[in-house]
């Protein structure tokens, strides 16, 4: 039984991990460099994570600068950032990239919440759906009815933990994406 728990528990960890990671990639008003985690640089022929052939470095809170780790590649990175779902509009000045960071409107803000909300209720329903899964492997083990209850309650307790720290995550996001 303990087993199935800890599993459980780890499959829930990792829920809860893959939503942070995920809202790394939300653009907010802010620079973070972890917004190019998802961008690919056609680099030699290869689509190549763009972390891999810069350095991304935030100098100040709305500027973005990549210095290119061989120079050949800068024409291929501002073509990657130009391509991308961020809307950003890199300025190159042959030596590095620098990428100003806008405001965001009030409409793009609620926009990015919407959306922040949707990806958070899809990690909702994974939890629920860990748990269920958790729960019909009790119901097939070889545990008695005792057992059974006592450790479904116990799954039942670690999925309300984890939803709660899911809506910690989305309120935390929510905030920094209506800040100005």
């Amino acid at each position: 039984m303990q087993n199935v728990k800890m599993s459980a528990e780890d499959r829930m960890k990792k829920t809860v991990k893959a939503l942070q990671d995920e809202f790394n990639t939300i653009r907010t008003g802010r620079a973070s460099a972890s917004i190019f985690d998802k961008v690919m640089v056609e680099y030699y022929g290869t689509a190549t994570p763009m972390n891999q052939v810069a350095n991304i470095s935030i100098p100040e809170a709305r500027l973005i600068v990549i210095q290119p780790f061989d120079k050949n590649a800068l024409n291929d990175i501002e073509r990657a950032i130009q391509t991308s779902e961020l809307s950003l509009n890199p300025n190159n000045d042959g030596k590095v990239i620098r990428i100003n960071i806008p405001p965001l409107t009030e409409e793009r803000r609620k926009d990015l919440v919407k959306q922040a909300k949707h990806i958070g209720e899809q990690s909702r329903v994974s939890i629920r759906n860990i748990r269920r899964d958790v729960n019909d492997h009790i119901k097939k083990g070889e545990f008695t009815e005792d057992e059974q209850k006592k450790g479904m309650d116990e799954v039942q307790k670690l999925t309300d933990h984890y939803i709660k720290d899911i809506g910690v995550v989305i309120d935390e996001k929510e905030k920094e994406i209506m800040e100005i």
